[in-house]
């Protein structure tokens, strides 16, 4: 079994003792943790040690939302917090690439390489509110660019090479940056890739790039201020010194999947981070020295700033470069044991591979192995079945929910709660979750709207390029006045644990009836000749109702009507019949974003006879040629309805 949840345990005793309330229990935290939110948050700081704050310095002075103040008279910095009493011998960081050796790093190793980066990037004139970003793998030199910036009171953007150079420009060109760190090449799934022409043209996107640092071996010529990597970092002798910045100073900017328009880039604070991923990491994943994390991520997903912000906690940090299914679908299982990670997140969708190839986890050497993370999309009860029988008891599984928007999770694990099939433990410590209903009434054991009723942290600063904060207004706070609206269907139970049922702008209303998506896909999806299914309803002219499903199978099986008559009674038994859909057509494949949701909401509107490049950037999304079949059977359907 796993140890003992010393850090929650730490702090609910700490909290008790300034409050004289009685917190040893996880509801009543959670509960005294959204209605006094100056005590909960100023406990956060004080425990974890963070600078010391003057008597009387308030923690929330204004609690709008949007535009709530907290934290108005403090400073800090994020990198100061990542090396604030770290043992210099110990790991930080573990890299792992498809074509060498591991790399790891000590934290005075890792500092020393900070400090490198951080004078390169000063010497090239890059201070307060400018910015850097990158085009990188999932490697040290992210990592350590990103702390190096930081450090300095740069601002932040950051693209995979898993993004073409098109799909990287139309997020980072909005930041105009000073400049641009982009490596030469990578390798996926073991295939190479030369770089070099594609960082030339994102070069050329980026207007006002005053320099560029290329990481890795090139033959190609590049005009303009170009230096390497090596140049950038050569001075070693530097102490580390980052500067004290207000809490609501920018640290990052994330962008939006990019399928609903431009990318929107949401810009979060170095004091809102380093408070919610310290609360997220510590209390909730019981995170700290000596462990550590593997989370499976690209740069450019919201979990690898996760990934990184494990560092706060003092924990070390396990970057894979690669495909997490080469050269075998158990490879992720493969680096998990090799480098005795504590902690193990993935995706739902990597977990389903694992299943269909019958994957054998507990082949693999996993002591260390204490709880297996899940995000990313919604996870059925069938798969957390799976997961639960390969790895239990030694381990416990983790599953939470949350956004880029606000960087962190809404609802997640707490090693005082139970784990179910099917939900999620309950909801985060700070976070003010409730479904409520259209009249934004709270509501139980039933479908609702996720809403969050009090300001966090980390909710956005602001949107880039959003001075008025009008598109900030209109994304959260347009249909609640005051409280945020994420955008997902949820059922809060009477015990307190949390149901995902998907978005809820890809609301399927059929004859007034609301229906998740999630609850279909969690029958259909079980099936063990469907590899995956996407459903969509469309309003058609004269109050029509289309409600189609689509289904990619299994090791390419024939989807037969006698198949098709078995998925309608699978859908009809477990759910009800008016859950099932009114077409069944077979896919190669279901597209999705690069962070593996389906495109529910693109593809109803490229059914509904949008162009798939009025909808979304191609380059966004997965199986791209997928969208050019969904776009001809929208129009040959209104074809078929004008005849």
């Amino acid at each position: 079994m796993s140890r003992p949840a010393f850090r929650l345990a730490d702090f609910a005793g700490f909290a008790s003792r300034r409050t004289s309330l009685d917190l040893n229990d996880y509801q009543r935290l959670w509960a005294w943790s959204v209605s006094d939110l100056t005590a909960f948050w100023g406990s956060v700081w004080d425990f974890f040690g963070l600078p010391a704050r003057s008597p009387g310095e308030p923690v929330l002075a204004d609690d709008r939302m949007p535009g709530a103040v907290w934290f108005p008279d403090t400073a800090l910095n994020f990198t100061t917090e990542v090396f604030r009493n770290r043992r210099p011998t110990d790991v930080a960081l573990i890299a792992v690439s498809e074509t060498g050796p591991d790399t790891t790093l000590t934290w005075a190793e890792l500092e020393t390489q900070v400090a490198a980066a951080a004078t390169g990037l000063a010497e090239l004139g890059v201070g307060h509110n400018d910015t850097v970003v990158a085009y990188l793998p999932n490697g040290v030199e992210a990592v350590v660019a990103f702390l190096a910036a930081a450090s300095l009171g740069a601002i932040w953007g950051l693209c995979g090479t898993d993004y073409a150079p098109g799909a990287a420009a139309a997020r980072l060109a909005q930041l105009r940056p000073k400049v641009l760190i982009a490596a030469t090449g990578h390798t996926h799934a073991g295939r190479a890739h030369d770089d070099s022409a594609g960082v030339d043209e994102l070069r050329a996107a980026l207007p006002g790039l005053e320099h560029l640092v290329l990481v890795g071996e090139t033959s190609a010529a590049f005009d303009g201020h170009v230096i390497t990597w090596s140049d950038l970092t050569a001075d070693r002798t530097g102490t580390l010194e980052p500067v004290l910045l207000p809490f609501d100073h920018p640290l990052w900017v994330l962008f939006s999947s990019g399928t609903t328009g431009i990318p929107k880039g949401i810009m979060h604070g170095h004091g809102g981070v380093v408070l919610e991923h310290l609360k997220l990491n510590a209390l909730h994943l019981d995170l700290g020295p000596g462990d550590r994390m593997l989370w499976y991520t690209t740069p450019s997903w919201m979990m690898w700033n996760a990934l990184v912000s494990c560092l706060l906690v003092g924990a070390a940090i396990i970057c894979v470069d690669g495909s997490p299914a080469h050269p075998r679908v158990d490879q992720l299982w493969a680096i998990a044991a090799r480098t005795e990670a504590t902690v193990l997140g993935t995706s739902p969708a990597y977990l389903s591979a694992c299943r269909r190839a019958e994957v054998n986890v507990r082949g693999h050497h996993l002591a260390a192995l204490r709880t297996v993370g899940v995000t990313g999309s919604t996870f059925s009860a069938g798969l957390f079945s799976w997961l639960a029988n390969q790895i239990a008891p030694a381990a416990r599984i983790a599953v939470t929910s949350g956004g880029t928007d606000v960087v962190t999770a809404f609802a997640g694990p707490s090693p005082w709660l139970e784990v179910r099939p099917g939900e999620l433990s309950g909801p985060c410590l700070g976070v003010a979750l409730e479904a409520v209903d259209p009249d934004g009434a709270p509501v139980r054991d039933t479908v609702g709207e996720l809403v969050v009723t009090r300001p966090m942290p980390s909710m956005p600063l602001g949107f880039w390029d959003d001075p008025g904060g009008g598109r900030l207004h209109a994304a959260y706070f347009s249909t609640y006045p005051g409280i945020w609206r994420h955008g997902d269907w949820i059922t809060v139970t009477g015990r307190g644990s949390v149901v995902i049922h998907g978005r809820s702008d890809a609301t399927l209303n059929r004859r007034g009836i609301r229906i998740g998506s999630a609850d279909i896909y969690a029958i259909v999806e079980a099936l063990p000749y469907v590899r995956e299914a996407l459903v969509v309803g469309v309003e058609e002219p004269h109050d029509g109702y289309w409600m189609p499903m689509f289904v990619a199978t299994a090791d390419d099986v024939e989807l037969t009507d006698h198949w098709k008559a078995e998925i309608r009674s699978a859908i009809a038994t477990g759910a009800s019949p008016r859950h099932v859909p009114d077409d069944i057509v077979q896919v190669p494949a279901i597209p999705h974003t690069r962070t593996g949701k389906k495109l529910e909401v693109p593809i109803k509107r490229i059914l509904g006879g949008e162009s798939p490049e009025s909808v979304l950037d191609p380059t966004s999304v997965d199986a791209a040629e997928s969208l050019t079949f969904f776009h001809d059977l929208g129009i040959a359907r209104a074809h078929h309805r004008s005849d």
